[in-house]
């Protein structure tokens, strides 16, 4: 433990604070920093400052700040893969669409299900998205070729099979083609 006598310099082990003791009470030592404060710290908190060379905390942290460096902003870098994944996905399956399927159809389900992707097809056309992802399920078919038909009676428009490793056999990818 250190004997700090009035009128020591200290500094504090865990912050940058001087100052000079002013009074000791046991364990207890109160110093007045250099900005005029009055502050306790307890005797092993406090470090004596001697006339030799010694490197203090403040000084270290007045040369970390001045030598601190601001780091870059690390700009998001869209990988190829990226650029060309699709801006918009539906998922057209029944339980995304309604909150109970009870008491419907297979025909009720399937218009649900193609007045749903009509829409979104109109809503991707009207804010100019290029690619829409439709997910429809494997299942037997009948989506599928229902969508086949509706893409169909659309001019600019592209369809074909998703990305197989992403969205399996169950997806169908569609293209539109921007008018100037």
């Amino acid at each position: 433990m250190a004997v700090f006598q009035i009128n020591d310099f200290v500094e504090t082990i865990d912050d940058t604070i001087k100052g000079a003791v002013k009074e000791i009470d046991g364990s207890s030592v109160t110093i007045e920093t250099n900005d005029g404060f009055i502050m306790q710290f307890n005797v092993s908190e406090l470090v004596k400052i001697s006339d030799g060379i010694v490197v203090s905390n403040y000084e270290v942290a007045q040369v970390k700040s001045e030598k601190e460096i601001t780091k870059k902003k690390n700009r998001q870098i869209v990988k190829p893969k990226e650029r060309n994944a699709p801006k918009m996905e539906v998922d057209l399956h029944i339980h995304q669409l309604t909150k109970s399927e009870r008491g419907m159809s297979s025909h009720d389900k399937l218009n649900l299900q193609i007045d749903t992707a009509k829409r979104q097809l109109e809503f991707a056309i009207r804010n100019r998205i290029q690619k829409v992802v439709f997910i429809h399920g494997v299942g037997a078919g009948v989506l599928k070729e229902e969508l086949k038909y509706l893409f169909g009676r659309y001019d600019d428009i592209k369809s074909y099979d998703a990305d197989y490793q992403k969205y399996g056999l169950g997806a169908t990818e569609v293209y539109i083609y921007q008018k100037k």
